[in-house]
């Protein structure tokens, strides 16, 4: 399923419309809330709970949104669900997908981060986050899509959700969180080399990595090219030069 046209027409907020200063913690409902009354379509990512329930968090840890100890996926959905975010109203605890879905209720676009369940974008674990979220998508009105760093995720998509449009997030992989994956490994997903065999349909690059040539070549096919994250308006002209959208956070393009 192609992409619907709908995620470039408008910049995406990273995470949902957050604003820690505000209350307004990423991924939270009250930052999806804010997405939907100023018309941006959102950007969150899911990891998954204990008893497969797909749950709208970044981290693979609670520590740094929580300050809790331990793994989201070590928690089932209900105790999630009680863990009150860090500098938040204590309403404010960690959503289900399907909760994230009823707030924005269609109004506006919905694009799903898969994060990688291996810890170095390989095979294993492949097909539980994945079904959480098909399953959790069922019945969705309004342009909704899904992507992630690992290719696996994608090709998953592609053989058991055909109609659900997927993407490949990447970037240069210099980052030293990637030590984990072998250097060979790191030189292929940075030039997309899996792009096709895995029948993604369009691609989320970092904005720090541009310019690349392996992206180049996928605009020139007419491939869709979101980036990743511009947090000033003086990083949105570089970007549009090698993007057809930005997604961004902490300032309102």
């Amino acid at each position: 399923m192609p992409l619907d046209p709908a995620f470039l027409a408008r910049p995406v907020a990273h995470r949902a419309l957050h604003d820690r200063a505000a209350g307004r913690i990423e991924n939270s409902r009250a930052a999806l809330r804010a997405a939907v009354e100023a018309g941006y379509p959102v950007e969150i990512d899911v990891q998954p709970s204990a008893d497969g329930i797909a749950m709208v968090f970044h981290d693979e840890d609670l520590k740094r949104l929580t300050g809790r100890e331990g793994r989201v996926s070590d928690l089932t959905a209900a105790e999630l669900g009680r863990i009150p975010l860090l500098d938040a109203p204590p309403e404010e605890t960690i959503p289900t997908l399907s909760e994230a879905l009823e707030i924005l209720g269609g109004k506006v676009p919905l694009l799903v981060e898969i994060k990688d369940q291996s810890g170095h974008m390989g095979p294993e674990g492949i097909g539980v986050l994945e079904a959480a979220v098909v399953a959790a998508l069922k019945g969705h009105e309004g342009p909704v899509a899904a992507m992630s760093f690992n290719p696996h995720s994608v090709a998953w998509l592609r053989d058991h959700a055909p109609d659900l449009a997927r993407g490949l997030v990447s970037y240069d992989y210099k980052h030293p969180d990637e030590a984990a994956i072998p250097p060979e490994r790191r030189a292929r997903l940075a030039a997309l080399e899996d792009f096709d065999e895995i029948g993604a349909e369009f691609v989320s690059y970092g904005a720090k990595s541009f310019p690349s040539a392996a992206l180049s070549a996928l605009r020139r096919r007419g491939v869709p090219v979101l980036c990743w994250t511009i947090r000033s308006y003086t990083d949105i002209p570089f970007a549009s030069l090698h993007a057809d959208q930005i997604t961004f956070e902490g300032f309102r393009p």
